[in-house]
């Protein structure tokens, strides 16, 4: 049995891998865009916690994990977008909260700029969606080529917590990246020069200050990856917005402090 399999639905033409858990408010969990990244290793010390008082869906995108990698699939900002809109019109789903981490901040900002309608409240975890200089760590992450060596690196690059870092997490994540079509579909999303990816995921600022949903921000002041102005830039942006930074942490908020990070998202997505 493999944790990382869920159910399966049929999103914008694309046979979707998603993960369905818990009543009430249904809040889509967007992951990251690390290698061999799926929804399930993304948000497995998430899901149950956050869903005791919501609906949660965490979906596999197009192009990462279990879900089907069309043949000739032009991936970037357009097509993930779409690929959202197709999973709640699946499921049938008129209005959602948007939890995005990282590369997934920057889709909830895509998203609630094209359907505001759509969506309630956002959470943005060391996210992107604003221009910022691409960091090495991003560069490092966006450029893995499968090795042993390099995901471990790759590791320490994530955490601030060495407690969190050791050879068989690094076995296990890098033994995920070389299964069939994973690396395939991650080297043709982020080729070289990588500034242009950054920049593509990144929203219009004056969209973005547009936008009325309450929004909270959370990042790790310690993220290697993307740069906590970031962070601050889209505090700054949006109109209604929270700020939490937490402290010796890295860019594995919902990992390093998973117990509090479940809490406050908890808490702020059920708040009335």
């Amino acid at each position: 049995m493999n944790p990382e399999l869920g159910r399966t639905i049929v999103a914008n033409g694309i046979a979707t891998n998603y993960h369905d858990v818990g009543e009430g408010l249904p809040a889509l969990f967007i992951h990251g865009s690390g290698p061999g990244v799926s929804a399930w290793a993304n948000w497995r010390l998430n899901m149950g916690p956050i869903a005791e008082g919501l609906r949660v869906i965490a979906p596999d995108m197009v192009g990462f994990g279990f879900t089907e990698r069309p043949a000739g699939a032009r991936y970037g900002k357009a097509l993930w977008v779409a690929h959202l809109k197709g999973l709640l019109d699946a499921l049938e789903l008129e209005r959602v909260d948007l939890v995005g981490n990282s590369f997934g901040g920057g889709l909830a900002v895509a998203f609630a700029i094209q359907y505001p309608e759509r969506v309630r409240r956002m959470v943005l975890m060391g996210s992107v969606g604003v221009r910022f200089p691409i960091t090495k760590g991003l560069d490092d992450v966006w450029g893995y080529q499968p090795s042993f060596e390099t995901m471990r690196r790759l590791l320490d690059i994530f955490a601030y917590d060495r407690a969190l870092v050791n050879d068989e997490l690094a076995e296990l994540r890098y033994q995920a990246s070389i299964r069939p079509g994973f690396q395939e579909s991650f080297s043709a999303m982020f080729p070289a020069p990588r500034q242009r990816w950054v920049d593509e995921l990144a929203s219009d600022e004056t969209e973005i200050a547009k936008l009325p949903h309450k929004a909270l921000v959370v990042h790790g002041r310690e993220d290697q990856v993307i740069p906590r102005a970031a962070s601050l830039r889209l505090f700054e942006l949006l109109n209604d917005a929270e700020l939490h930074m937490f402290g010796r942490c890295g860019h594995w908020t919902q990992i390093e402090h998973a117990a509090r990070f479940n809490g406050l998202v908890r808490d702020f997505l059920t708040a009335p």
